[in-house]
C-alpha cells in the first residue's frame, strides 16, 4: 500500500486490495502523468486510477463521518472544494474519453449500522466504512455554493441521494446512477 495520511484513503485502498481490483495510487505515479511543462502542483491531484469492471476511473476520495454520536442523524456530507472540481475536470480531459472522473465519499460510520442501510460495508482499522460514488459531471450540475470564503461547494441532500450510488468494485455499474433496493430508506 502507498503511504497515505488519512484513514479514509487507507480504507478505500484496503477495499480495492481486498476485492482484487487493479489500481494505481497517484502518489506513486503523478510526476509521470503530468503534461510537459506543468509542475505537479499545477493541477490538484486525485487519489487513484481504478480499473473497475467495465470502466476506468479517476477517483478523488473524500472522507466524511456519517451519523451522530447518538446514531440519530443520517446525513451524507458531500462538500468538496472548487480546486477539487477544477482539478478532476482537467485530469478527465487529459486522460480522455476512456476514463471517468468520480468522487468517492468514504463514510466512516460512528457505529455499526443496522442491516440493509447500506449495500456494502467493510471494516478497516476497527472502523466501519461505506462508499458512495458520484460522477464528476453529475456533481458539477447539482452543486451549490457552501462557502465563498473557503471556496467549497456541496450537493443538497435530496439531489445527492439521487445522483450518488454505492461504490462497488465487484460489479459493473450502469452509467446512470440508480437507487438500489438496500438504499430505499435513503432515497
Amino acid at each position: 500500500m502507498a503511504q497515505r495520511r488519512f484513514h479514509y484513503e487507507q480504507a478505500f485502498e484496503h477495499y480495492l486490495r481486498a476485492n482484487r481490483v487493479p489500481y494505481v495510487a497517484v502518489d506513486e505515479a503523478k510526476k509521470s502523468l503530468m503534461p510537459a511543462g506543468q509542475s505537479p502542483k499545477a493541477i490538484k491531484s486525485f487519489d487513484f486510477v481504478v480499473y473497475a469492471p467495465g470502466r476506468n476511473l479517476l477517483v478523488d476520495v473524500k472522507g466524511r463521518m456519517y451519523g451522530s454520536a447518538t446514531g440519530r442523524s443520517r446525513q451524507f456530507e458531500s462538500w468538496v472544494t472548487d480546486d477539487d472540481i477544477r482539478g478532476l475536470q482537467r485530469w478527465q480531459k487529459l486522460f480522455g474519453p476512456g476514463f471517468e472522473a468520480i468522487f468517492v465519499f468514504a463514510y466512516c460510520l460512528r457505529r455499526q449500522p443496522p442491516d440493509a442501510l447500506f449495500e456494502e460495508l467493510f471494516e478497516f482499522g476497527r472502523k466501519w466504512y461505506a462508499l458512495r460514488e458520484v460522477r464528476l459531471d453529475a456533481y458539477s450540475q447539482s452543486m451549490v455554493r457552501r462557502s465563498r470564503k473557503w471556496r467549497t461547494v456541496y450537493v443538497p441532500a435530496e439531489a445527492f441521494k439521487r445522483i450518488s450510488r454505492p461504490f462497488s468494485a465487484r460489479h459493473p455499474q450502469t452509467i446512470q446512477p440508480a437507487c438500489d433496493a438496500a438504499d430505499k430508506a435513503l432515497c
